[in-house]
């Protein structure tokens, strides 16, 4: 049986699925079809129900909690790693309301994360999130909110921090910090689901043993990206949460689920949120 996979070409994800996708564990009968796109429009992908099994922001999985179940492997999800809100030195000072701000799609949590420290900010323009250091430097915007390697960049091009996005959530819920994670489509026989969160499981830890062997995978798809960049990146996203989750990683899934529909951003449900034990 061969699954459509959706992930990011970002070296977290190519990192993460390298051995799934390339043959270096046993997959048995199971066979997966990459298809790599922006997380945002990833999340718009799984909203139209296209994919099988896909990456998508936590905000955006919250939404669709009646189709998609989540795979306790492969989530990008810990501490000291959220989004940042950066500007211009001259725009730093302006506040929320009164700032244009890029923010990298409306249903990543990026987005969510702006939100919970800004309710404010309602001045906001989506674009692809390799795009929003430019669009500030330009003047494009007034702000920006920044994710991925992007982090690791916006110094040495004049741009400040206005604020740690993921610090703030932080500080005031005392829980990780959920960006995005791996989740199933509930069309998929159970059997099945947890035989792809098994396999899911063992190419994190092949990559996580064999960093080496998936760097030619990742670089293909990181080519204009610095090594160190990138590995800084890899670093960053792929933790203990990726390989499991855990119950420090769960509380923190559904404090973010609860906190969205105590601010009205989601209606109350009980659909499932994880794959069925």
């Amino acid at each position: 049986m061969t699954y459509t996979l959706g992930f990011s070409p970002c070296p977290n994800d190519t990192f993460i699925f390298d051995a799934l996708i390339h043959g270096k564990i046993e997959t048995g009968d199971l066979k997966f079809e990459p298809v790599l796109l922006d997380v945002e429009e990833l999340n718009q992908r799984a909203a139209e129900g296209a994919l099988d099994i896909t990456k998508l922001s936590f905000n955006a999985l919250m939404h669709l909690t009646d189709r998609y179940r989540l795979l306790d492997s492969g989530a990008a999800l810990g501490r000291n790693c959220g989004p940042l809100l950066i500007a211009r030195p001259e725009t730093a000072d302006l506040r929320p309301e009164q700032a244009t701000i890029a923010i990298p799609g409306e249903r990543t949590t990026a987005n969510f994360l702006m939100g919970f420290a800004y309710p404010e900010a309602l001045n906001k323009k989506a674009m692809l999130f390799s795009e929003i250091e430019r669009a500030v430097l330009e003047g494009e915007v007034d702000q920006g909110v920044i994710i991925h390697e992007n982090r690791f960049t916006y110094a040495e091009k004049g741009l400040v921090k206005v604020r740690d996005l993921g610090e703030y959530w932080e500080g005031q819920t005392g829980h990780a910090i959920p960006l995005g994670g791996i989740a199933v489509h509930s069309r998929i026989e159970p059997q099945a689901q947890k035989e792809i969160e098994r396999l899911l499981r063992r190419s994190v830890e092949y990559a996580r043993a064999n960093p080496e062997q998936t760097e030619e995978y990742v670089r293909c798809h990181a080519q204009e990206m610095d090594r160190e960049v990138m590995y800084q990146h890899i670093d960053l996203y792929v933790n203990d949460y990726t390989v499991t989750l855990g119950s420090n990683g769960r509380s923190a899934v559904e404090f973010m689920r609860a906190e969205m529909v105590r601010q009205g951003l989601l209606s109350k449900t009980d659909s499932p949120l994880y794959v069925s034990p």
